[in-house]
């Protein structure tokens, strides 16, 4: 069955405010919440950037006593309501919810080895509860140390060798590592429960795809093509074959973007811009250095820019259309990204119209 979880931007949300809206999706149908890491926002009126892994357990530790005990492993299938029936969204979920950290870049803010020690110890406080997905990094979050910026190969041979590290580390056994990027002295994670988060890449590019599936437990991509989408999955099910891997073991995971406006509202279009500006510049978002920086890209962004990557409409059926295109190319999660300042009511669009709207094959 599918999973839904929403995305909350840290970069746009303060930590008490995410811990709510965590809350709030346990409540709307949800499976599990997605927070962003971030060190900057993308803009000062976005005005945000709490510590993702520190959100996360407050966030994980407001919804479990909510969740019958807390006990069983989080992220459990959403379970479509039957056909015109509206999903109640005041009821308690079955299951713990999942509360995943976003794509963490693992660069020179983060060594591999405390991202691994930071994903073990939520492993252990909550069993089950998260997956780790790593990224290249972007400039904007790790410019901080002053270190040399290269070029994406270089920065995805270094998220390669971060995810060996860490995959090292989750064995429980001493290590060490002397590599062409990061450099590991005789070490191994003391706290680590029994139950290790699955590791995943993230990318939109078919070569990455490949390589993550020797490697990696999936992908998750950001791409708005359902064709894309399935060609990323196949090249993932083929490194896999390529490296004697089971490819059913994999996860294909897809965020999709979503704005609850008329195609014809620019106000509304104007909002998610603000809410979302990093997917309108057409220069490389990652390579820009400061928020400053980018808010000059800016002031030569159009909203229209946003509309290739977007799903817009006031009403169930554009945004079901989506989703079940990337169900058909083989998503087997969603990460739902409402774009707008209505986060709540957006959750609750979600449980009381989507799901119900998703259970019926009229639409």
């Amino acid at each position: 069955m599918t999973r839904f979880c929403i995305v909350i931007a840290l970069e746009r949300t303060a930590p008490r405010a995410a811990v709510e809206l965590a809350t709030a999706a346990a409540r709307n149908g949800f499976d599990g919440v997605v927070l962003s890491d971030r060190f900057a926002p993308w803009t000062a009126a976005q005005g945000q950037a709490p510590f993702v892994w520190a959100v996360a357990a407050a966030a994980a530790q407001a919804t479990a006593p909510a969740a019958a005990q807390a006990t069983a492993p989080a992220g459990q299938a959403t379970q479509l309501p039957a056909a015109g029936q509206a999903a109640q969204a005041t009821a308690a979920p079955a299951e713990p919810l999942a509360v995943h950290p976003g794509v963490i870049g693992v660069s020179h803010r983060m060594h591999p080895a405390v991202v691994a020690q930071a994903s073990a110890t939520l492993a252990d406080l909550y069993p089950g509860g998260h997956r780790l997905v790593l990224g290249a990094g972007e400039l904007i979050n790790e410019h901080l140390a002053g270190s040399y910026w290269p070029e994406p190969p270089q920065r995805i041979a270094r998220m390669f060798e971060a995810l060996e590290i860490i995959r090292k580390l989750f064995s429980g056994k001493e290590i060490r590592h002397s590599g062409e990027h990061f450099t590991l002295e005789q070490s191994r994670l003391w706290t680590l429960s029994g139950q290790r988060p699955a590791v995943l890449v993230a990318t939109s590019g078919p070569v990455t795809a490949r390589r993550a599936g020797a490697v990696a437990d999936g992908i998750l991509t950001e791409s708005s093509d359902p064709a894309q989408v399935r060609l990323l999955g196949e090249r993932m099910r083929a490194g896999a074959e390529a490296a004697g891997r089971d490819p059913a073991s994999l996860q294909l995971v897809v965020r999709s973007h979503h704005a609850l406006v008329r195609p014809t509202d620019e106000a509304g279009a104007a909002a998610a811009l603000a809410d979302a500006p990093n997917l309108a510049v057409r220069y490389p978002s990652a390579e820009v250095r400061t928020t400053r920086d980018f808010e000059q890209l800016l002031r030569a962004t159009d909203p229209a820019e946003l509309a290739p990557k977007v799903v817009v409409g006031d009403t169930p059926e554009p945004h079901v259309a989506r989703i079940r295109q990337l169900l058909d190319a083989g998503a087997d999660e969603l990460e739902l990204r409402f774009l707008g300042p209505d986060q709540l009511g957006y959750q609750q669009f979600f449980s009381g119209r989507l799901l119900p709207a998703l259970a019926d094959p009229a639409h």
